[in-house]
């Protein structure tokens, strides 16, 4: 028996002296693009398909992508509900810019929409409502002439139909190319929301910035902002040398905003509809009563 196991034991040996000195081939297997997406946040590879279920929410991190206008319209409102309002209002380079037709045209073609809002008239929770999207994949989301037009034509919409209204923040600020006349949509928004008597929930998203920011998406009657987003007026950079002073850590978060009293809820995106059905359906009963 003593014999047999040594012999099995030198076999076993010289097997594994075979099996290290085996070569092996790897050979590289191409992968299609957009199979696997990179979370910015925690750098994880996760699968596009299971990022799409998960309504383009990390997984690990909890990090909330960027998503377009038409996901979150599919994602927020009942289906088949949506109704585009206002789609002919298209931005013109009236200042005459140097490339900036060229960039509206490539925008275009990047985000599938005419200009940076999508607005229309839809249901959520079956409560008629009237909302806008901003997209920041046409220009940053960029406030110009067009942009605060069909804002401002969707907030008398939802005046003279009665109905409240919701936007979805996702912007850069104001359009540079427009110069003043993008400047100018800061007060025009701002000033027909002042004869607004419903109820105007702004849903401020990654990025809230800029003179959106300190405007019409800040005067909403509750202010939401979608987890992992960044709320501010400046970048960090700018404001430290404009003020001397040092700034406090995730000082444009959506927790710091929070703190602060700038926003009213946080919700994650997939209780995000469930949020905004509870909100209508309170705000409804009390207007009965």
């Amino acid at each position: 028996m003593q014999k047999l196991l040594s012999e099995r034991k030198k076999r076993i040996s010289e097997f594994q002296k075979i099996a290290r000195k085996r070569e092996y081939k790897y050979e590289p297997t191409n992968i299609p693009n957009h199979v696997f997406v990179q979370c910015e946040n925690c750098l994880s590879a996760l699968y596009n398909k299971d990022l799409e279920q998960s309504h383009y929410v990390c997984p690990y991190c909890n990090h909330h992508f960027r998503i377009n206008a038409t996901t979150r319209i599919n994602l927020t409102v009942d289906e088949g509900s949506f109704v585009e309002l206002f789609g002919n209002v298209v931005a013109k380079n009236v200042l005459n810019i140097k490339d900036y037709d060229e960039k509206l045209k490539v925008a275009n073609n990047v985000s599938n929409l005419n200009e940076a809002i999508l607005t229309g008239r839809a249901k959520i929770g079956e409560i008629d409502v009237a909302i806008g999207v901003l997209d920041s994949n046409f220009m940053m989301g960029s406030m110009g002439s067009a942009v605060g037009e069909k804002i401002t034509l969707l907030i008398e919409y939802a005046e003279e139909n009665k109905l409240p209204l919701i936007i979805f923040v996702a912007s850069g600020g104001a359009r540079m190319q427009e110069g003043i006349f993008s400047l100018m949509q800061m007060a025009k928004t701002s000033g027909a929301l002042n004869h607004l008597n419903k109820l105007f929930i702004s849903v401020m998203t990654n990025p809230t910035t800029g003179g959106v920011a300190a405007s019409f998406a800040s005067l909403g009657d509750i202010n939401i902002a979608e987890k992992t987003s960044l709320i501010g007026f400046a970048g960090p950079r700018v404001i430290k040398q404009t003020i001397k002073q040092d700034l406090p850590a995730g000082f444009q978060t959506e927790n710091f905003q929070m703190e602060k009293g700038q926003i009213d809820l946080i919700v994650e995106r997939k209780n995000m509809k469930d949020v905004l059905t509870k909100l209508l359906k309170l705000h409804e009963v009390n207007q009965d009563e």
